[in-house]
């Protein structure tokens, strides 16, 4: 008898012009030497609604953005979405082109999503906070945490 497995609609995302523009072109620079990450990336990028730069909420993550987040394996855990070139782990430096990256990318605070690890396991994360590197003009922005109802029920 066949197993009825539901697949589960990925939630809507956000991606701002100007990180869809260089992550497409990460994408197209990755492809030959990491196939499968560029593809996973590319079919995130295709799904998102683009929007000017200016109009991605603070509770967006983007490129740059400090994520705290739960995964179905544990404790909450809090990283930075980084390119390629500077990620470190051991500083919670996490690449755009990791499983966990892309699956990051536009979601805001309180969304969830499934992905699919390395090895092949799925998991599912969902997004507590999101907080943003300081302002150009010296401002900073604050954490922006999931509505205070949806944090209460944690």
């Amino acid at each position: 008898m066949p197993q009825n497995t539901k697949t589960r609609r990925k939630p809507n995302i956000r991606i701002s012009q100007s990180d869809h523009a260089r992550l497409s072109a990460l994408a197209s620079t990755f492809a030959a030497r990491n196939p499968d990450a560029s593809d996973e990336l590319v079919a995130e990028l295709e799904r998102a609604r683009v929007v000017a730069d200016g109009w991605v909420s603070a509770g967006t993550v983007r490129m740059g953005s400090t994520v705290t987040y739960k995964p179905d394996t544990g404790d909450r855990k809090t990283v930075t979405l980084v390119y390629p070139g500077d990620a470190d782990i051991s500083k919670g430096k996490v690449s755009i082109l990791t499983p966990i990256g892309t699956a990051l990318i536009g979601l805001s605070a309180g969304q969830s999503i499934m992905w699919t690890a390395r090895d092949g396991r799925r998991h599912e994360l969902l997004v507590l906070g999101v907080s943003h590197p300081a302002l150009e003009d010296g401002g900073t922005d604050r954490l922006a945490p999931a509505s205070p109802a949806f944090a209460a029920s944690l």
